[in-house]
C-alpha cells in the first residue's frame, strides 16, 4: 500500500488499533477541505498494531482530548515536507465537554447547556468522574459528545 507523504499538515501516530474513527468523528474530519487519509491495523514494532491519521493541512488540536482517547498518540507537524515539532501527549487532569455524565439525575443531563466537566480519578484505569456527581467513566468512550 502507498499513501502519499504530506507537505503541511498533521500526522498522528501510535493510535490504538481500532480508535482513529472516533478520532475522525470527533475532531470533525470529515468536515475539512482537504486530504485526510486514515491507516487501519498498520504494522509496528512496539504496538503491535495501531492506526494512523494524515490531514493534509495545518490545524490547531487539541492535545487534552487527543490524551483522553489515547496518552500514546504523537502528533507530529509536518511543513515543507518536513517533521518540525513532535508532541506527546498526555491523559488531560479535566476535561470539559468532551463526554457525557451517564448519569440521568445528574445535573448537566436536566441542564444541558450546563457544562459537562469531568476529573480524572484513576491515571492507571483511565477513569474520570463527573464533576458534580461523582458518576465514574470509563476508556470505552459510549458518552463521547460529538
Amino acid at each position: 500500500m502507498n499513501i502519499d507523504s504530506i507537505r503541511d499538515g498533521v500526522v498522528l501516530d501510535h493510535i490504538q488499533a481500532g480508535k482513529s474513527m472516533l478520532i475522525y468523528r470527533y475532531l470533525h474530519l470529515d468536515a475539512l477541505d482537504c486530504s485526510v487519509a486514515i491507516i487501519q491495523n498498520a504494522r509496528s514494532a512496539r504496538m503491535g498494531k495501531k492506526d494512523i491519521i494524515k490531514i493534509d493541512t495545518p490545524m490547531e488540536l487539541d492535545l487534552d482530548v487527543l490524551g483522553y482517547f489515547d496518552a500514546n498518540i504523537t502528533v507530529n507537524i509536518i511543513r515543507g515536507g518536513e517533521l518540525v515539532e513532535k508532541k506527546h501527549v498526555e491523559p488531560p487532569q479535566r476535561l470539559v465537554n468532551v463526554i457525557r455524565c451517564r448519569n440521568p439525575r445528574c445535573i448537566t443531563t436536566a441542564e444541558e447547556q450546563l457544562d459537562a466537566i469531568f476529573l480524572l480519578s484513576d491515571p492507571v484505569r483511565h477513569t474520570y468522574r463527573c464533576a458534580y456527581c461523582d458518576t465514574a467513566t470509563d476508556k470505552t468512550f459510549p458518552d463521547v459528545r460529538t
